[in-house]
């Protein structure tokens, strides 16, 4: 579950829009202190090396992971165990078409000046 709030981040070099995920209903161990909620920042999207590309990051109080689209895949990670990991790039992989979406829908413009 994803729930739109309209808050924007610049992080690194790039325009995120934030969003919470229910990770909760999304991993299969539960036997962890780490929260159920994650908070997800969406890029817009950006070339690199000629391929579009969108930025997902996944964090909480403690952990962090942060993917690429069309890769679907986690390029850093920070706290999440493998299963986690195998999870967040599945979440990647379904969702991929509305993270499309989202990221083509950021103003970068209105996004700076809030």
């Amino acid at each position: 579950m994803v729930a739109y709030n309209h808050s924007f981040k610049l992080y690194e070099e790039y325009v995120m829009e934030n969003f919470d995920v229910d990770w909760g209903k999304t991993k299969t161990n539960n036997n962890n202190n780490n929260s159920d909620t994650l908070n997800m920042q969406v890029s817009l999207a950006c070339k690199k090396d000629g391929q579009k590309v969108v930025y997902v990051t996944f964090s909480d109080a403690t952990r962090f992971a942060e993917g690429k689209i069309p890769s679907c895949k986690i390029t850093t990670n920070r706290g999440f165990t493998p299963e986690e990991v195998e999870n967040l790039e599945r979440y990647l992989k379904d969702n991929m078409d509305e993270l499309n979406k989202t990221a083509a829908g950021i103003d970068p413009i209105r996004a700076l000046f809030k």
